[in-house]
């Protein structure tokens, strides 16, 4: 009874601390939540504030702001206030817009595991589901409160992508607590697998993967990014004209100007799928691509849609788009043999043609699939008929990247390996010599002193056979390291004394 009563202290303070840190992990994924809606409503509310003219009361402005806030995680809004009367889609979701709640989920589930001094921390499964679930939790009460204004949400684009975007950025922060681990193979995965996420090699390769293929996306987009740039630049008049036309008082151009702010990505994503080749739709009837604008497009009046090249075949001005996707290839080959071939000086093994040429192609794999996830959330539609399909096709902009990458992408890595490993031989480091194992330096004799040979006694008993072992043992032949080299021209010292 004494051990029961003496234990209920330290097992009820270990009770009241569990349930804790699970309330606290859930309201960290609340309060992610309430800041990205937070922001978002101060935003929207003092361009409202702003307008000489409001049409409508602060309850709509306030609506409006939770529609914009599910339209960040990827949910298709429904716009019920059209010229027709019949609800009209609107799935472009602004992705600069959308970096905020990302990150508000993502470092919201890694504090979570990663505590204040004298706190606990869940697993990293409980993490995840706490953070996840607390931030869907409001999720959920805003999409019930934009229900029936004149932007509201589709129930399934809350569940997909809108969920799931919320869950990746959540395992993110996990994984990114957790030191970013690879963690085991599936049990049902073949024995060779096992034994490879056992060697350091294995990790060196996927870590040589992850690195050539994010630095390939990002070359993609900065490319593409030139590729608007340059056009707003080109068509300068055309795009002054149609910000001055959308709106008359400086509240409403600040508005255009943060959209079109938010839109800067959408325009970099299409700007790649320019360059790559498959272009994009402006509406079901045209497609711009480098080498022609074909059909009719159904283009809205706003200022990045007036950069537009002219309708036709395309000129060699609009051909040099294509060193987009050649600069991206190029990127993974130099990523990829960055790790490859170690610098002078490193004790590591070079890799050879073909784990170099599989690793650019997993690589190029990689940026093709970076590429089509951002074309899938660049576009969308942004209405009915002939505003249905507005952006890049996600299928055919992954596999152009693709495409693009392996070809150019795994000859340039072998070119440049064999360039970094001129004047090596057999692909050694400095610090590494040619000799391996299969040849190795012959072991240096050392002369065995005369003592070493003669009995103990003068004669050939059996104290002098003992002796001769021990001297033998004492005076055997020395390493072939260089640091132990050096002995060698050293006199012996002298007989153990057991001899």
């Amino acid at each position: 009874m004494t051990q029961v009563t003496e234990r209920s202290p330290l097992l009820s303070r270990d009770e009241r601390g569990r349930p804790a840190v699970l309330v606290s992990a859930a309201l960290r994924g609340a309060l992610a939540a309430g800041l990205g809606l937070g922001s978002l409503a101060v935003l929207v509310a003092a361009l409202w504030i702003s307008s000489p003219a409001p049409d409508s009361g602060p309850g709509e402005a306030f609506h409006a702001a939770a529609g914009l806030w599910l339209l960040a995680h990827g949910a298709e809004l429904l716009r019920t206030e059209t010229l027709t009367g019949a609800p009209a889609p609107m799935g472009v979701v602004p992705l600069l817009l959308s970096a905020l709640p990302v990150w508000l989920v993502h470092r919201a589930a890694r504090d979570v595991l990663e505590p204040e001094e004298g706190r606990g921390a869940p697993s990293p499964g409980g993490a995840f589901a706490l953070v996840t679930g607390g931030y869907l939790l409001v999720g959920g009460a805003v999409a019930l409160y934009a229900r029936g204004a004149s932007l509201s949400a589709r129930p399934l684009s809350l569940l997909f992508p809108g969920a799931l975007v919320v869950a990746g950025a959540a395992a993110a922060g996990v994984w990114t607590a957790s030191g970013r681990p690879l963690g085991p193979p599936p049990s049902w995965a073949p024995v060779r697998l096992h034994e490879a996420m056992a060697r350091t090699r294995f990790l060196r390769r996927a870590d040589a993967v992850g690195r050539s293929a994010l630095a390939g996306t990002a070359a993609l987009l900065g490319g593409g990014a030139l590729v608007v740039a340059s056009a707003l630049v080109w068509h300068g008049a055309p795009v002054q004209e149609s910000f001055l036309r959308l709106s008359g008082d400086w509240g409403g151009r600040v508005a255009v100007l943060l959209l079109a702010l938010g839109l800067v990505p959408n325009a970099a994503v299409w700007g790649a799928a320019y360059g790559l080749g498959p272009g994009f739709a402006l509406g079901t009837a045209s497609t711009v691509t480098p080498l022609a604008f074909t059909g009719a497009p159904a283009v809205p009046d706003f200022p990045l849609l007036a950069a537009m090249p002219a309708q036709g075949p395309g000129a060699p001005l609009n051909w040099a788009a294509g060193a987009v996707p050649v600069a991206a290839a190029l990127t993974v080959a130099w990523f990829t043999v960055g790790r490859a071939v170690p610098a002078r000086g490193v004790r590591e093994e070079a890799w050879g043609p073909g784990e170099t040429a599989l690793t650019t192609a997993l690589g190029a794999a990689g940026c093709g699939l970076g590429a089509a996830l951002l074309a899938a959330g660049a576009g969308g539609p942004l209405g009915t008929h002939a505003l249905a399909d507005f952006g890049p096709v996600w299928w055919l902009t992954g596999a152009a990247a693709l495409a693009w990458t392996t070809v150019i992408g795994v000859p340039a890595a072998l070119l440049l390996r064999a360039w970094r490993l001129r004047g090596r031989e057999d692909g050694a480091t400095e610090e590494e010599p040619a000799e391996t194992a299969e040849n190795p330096q012959p072991a240096v004799p050392v002369s065995v002193p005369a003592k070493a040979v003669s009995t103990a006694d003068g004669g050939d008993g059996e104290g002098g056979a003992a002796a001769d072992e021990a001297d033998i043992d004492a005076y055997d032949f020395l390493p072939t390291d260089p640091w132990h080299a050096r002995e060698a021209d050293a006199p012996p010292g002298p007989p153990a004394a057991s001899a």
